[in-house]
């Protein structure tokens, strides 16, 4: 052995929904273990966040936006 410790470090994906003035919608909680399981999670609720006034989903891992996305032309 080598005398290092390997620490494995769980990252937390989150989805901050915004409206239209790019302020922040309150969401359910959002920490999920992976990309996928995040982008699986959206892909059941962004039609009811577009119904509240939803315009924009940024995904977040450990508080740095990995990407937005344009909810309105999720609906297209």
């Amino acid at each position: 052995m080598s005398g290092r410790l390997r620490y494995r470090y769980a990252m937390t994906w989150t989805w901050q929904i915004e409206d239209a003035d790019g302020n922040a919608l309150e969401v359910p909680d959002t920490d999920l273990g992976s990309q996928g399981d995040a982008e699986s999670w959206l892909g059941e609720r962004w039609r009811d966040f577009v119904a509240d006034g939803a315009t924009t989903a940024v995904l977040q891992e450990d508080g740095r936006t990995i990407y937005r996305m344009d909810l309105a032309t999720a609906e297209e």
